[in-house]
């Protein structure tokens, strides 16, 4: 998605129009031979095809058999024409243009809590250091059983029904009371919503004494700063080399992503360039400003990385900038535009494709419909993609030279120049059954609220990790406790899968203990693709280019 500003387009009545008309003239297939039909010309004889759509609402309206929703219609129709344009074009309907919003632009309003549903209660993970819950002095681990005195415990709730709940107008109040272990009575808080910051930057923590490690989720508004804020804390503690992470990051704004990659570019080299059909090429090229334009660098990506996190990995690797580690990227290389309805609904409009410096466009077909293109990474899995190098191809006319003669490829994604499948070693039945019922979660998030005393001897994190291990007799109690939920036995698949449950459990109580400068570390120590960047970290096959 492009960052250009969000404007009210004089035009877009007539985009609407057009869109209903085309969407209807698709979709209708009118049958004078159907048994019991009348015919009977009622529409105006109008020479502009669009004045059709105002006749087919009002025919629609006045004659339908059932009582119709004309908005859920409109609705409807819209995201059916656009789905028949590309993928990526989208119509976001008014009630949902504030949470889509959100992850760019770095800020929601509301109380401050990570929480997590655990035995049908509202659990608090983590508190937002400075914002109103921290100030008021909510804990991690606290449990929220009413919300303005209405009962939230034991009633079948969805994260949805939390939020809707929680979230308000900053300034706005909200009463919760709460269960605190230890005490056999109810605290009540009355909260000011406020607005809660978002940090697109995960993580960021040094891996050995010379390489960094910087984790970036999204490319929003604040990406930027964030990402400075975190390489500025590295440096100062005498980084030299980096290890950049945009595996699972779906992208966002095109002028965040070009900073990012700026930051490793020197001057004037191209970064990305977009061509529309009606909107003018543009090309994006580095400036004098990157802080780390020499050192080992290596990016990370797998089939969840896209759009401005496909900007940035190729425009990388095709001027040889850093070492790509991991696995074929999702493949969307289409720029979109958003345009608001005065009822606060928004479209979303592909305008132009962007191209990595070399010439590749890194959009993966769409010819086959939308239905196809959605189930594409699945079709990935079932041959083995992300298990197998061996199972992807590219033809002689997606081959691209870099300067430096490397060989890359466009047409789908962007090809790590160091593939690393994906771990299947541990993967059992036991453990994806626990893993999609959120066991492993909640007997981490239990285990530690039943244990807090223990836990908060630990001096901070490093100690944690030094002295505390999932023990064989804790691993039973999850098994036990797996089994009696409904997880099938099978104690082949509980051995083999052991490793992985263990570092799972130790990480979500790191993740409550120390949040994520806690969380990663732990989950990291059984991550193949990090364990390859630093193999080749301290090789000569990665330079200081």
């Amino acid at each position: 998605m492009s960052d250009s500003p969000r404007r009210h387009n004089p035009y877009l009545p007539l985009i609407f129009s057009l869109l209903l008309v085309s969407a209807f003239i698709f979709g209708m297939r009118y049958n004078r031979l159907g048994m019991g039909m009348n015919h009977k010309t009622i529409f105006g004889n109008h020479p502009n095809q669009f004045n059709k759509i105002n006749d087919v609402i009002n025919y629609i309206n006045d004659s339908y058999v059932d009582s119709v929703n004309p908005k859920m219609l409109v609705e409807n129709t819209i995201e059916a024409m656009l789905h028949q344009l590309d993928p990526h074009s989208a119509y976001i309907p008014a009630e949902q243009v504030s949470s889509v919003h959100e992850s760019l632009e770095g800020n929601f309003e509301g109380i401050g809590i990570e929480f997590h549903l655990q035995d049908d209660t509202i659990m608090v993970v983590t508190v937002v250091s400075g914002g109103p819950s921290d100030q008021l002095g909510i804990q991690s681990g606290d449990r929220i059983v009413k919300i303005d005195d209405k009962n939230f415990a034991g009633i079948h709730i969805t994260n949805d029904d939390v939020l809707k709940n929680l979230r308000g107008p900053g300034g706005t109040k909200v009463k919760v009371s709460i269960l605190r272990r230890g005490q056999n009575h109810f605290i009540d808080f009355n909260i000011k919503r406020g607005k809660i910051p978002l940090y697109s930057v995960d993580v960021a923590y040094m891996l050995d004494v010379e390489t960094g490690y910087i984790k970036i989720s999204t490319f929003g508004e604040t990406t930027y700063d964030d990402y400075l804020n975190a390489f500025m804390k590295l440096k100062g503690m005498d980084m030299k080399n980096l290890v950049l992470d945009l595996r699972g990051n779906p992208g966002g704004y095109l002028n965040t992503a070009v900073k990012i990659a700026d930051e490793f570019l020197s001057d004037h080299k191209m970064i990305v360039y977009t061509k529309g059909r009606i909107h003018r090429n543009e090309e994006y090229r580095a400036t004098t400003r990157g802080f780390f334009e020499q050192g080992k660098l290596i990016v990370l990506i797998d089939e969840g990385s896209a759009s401005a996190s496909e900007i940035v990995s190729g425009a990388l690797q095709d001027w040889d900038r850093a070492t790509i580690v991991g696995r074929r990227s999702f493949g969307k290389g289409l720029v979109q535009e958003e345009n608001s309805f005065p009822d606060g609904s928004a479209i979303r409009l592909t305008i132009a494709r962007y191209y990595t410096p070399t010439g590749r466009s890194i959009q993966k077909p769409y010819d086959k419909g939308y239905e196809d293109y959605s189930h594409e990474l699945m079709d990935r899995i079932k041959k083995g993609e992300l298990e197998s190098i061996d199972s992807i191809s590219f033809p002689d006319s997606l081959k691209f030279t870099t300067p430096s003669g490397h060989t890359v490829y466009g047409g789908g994604g962007i090809m790590p120049d160091v593939f690393v499948p994906l771990d299947t070693s541990f993967n059992t039945d036991f453990y994806s059954d626990a893993m999609a019922d959120g066991l492993v979660v909640q007997f981490a998030y239990d285990y530690l609220d039943r244990n807090r005393g223990h836990f908060n001897k630990y001096r901070g994190f490093d100690e944690f990790n030094k002295s505390f291990s999932v023990t064989d007799d804790i691993y039973k109690h999850f098994a036990d406790y797996a089994v009696k939920s409904g997880i099938k036995k099978n104690e082949q698949a509980i051995k083999r899968s052991s490793p992985l449950i263990r570092n799972l459990i130790k990480a979500y109580i790191a993740r409550q203990l120390y949040k994520n400068d806690g969380f990663y570390p732990v989950i990291h120590q059984m991550d193949e693709a990090l364990k390859k960047a630093m193999e080749l970290m301290h090789s000569e096959e990665v330079s200081e280019k």
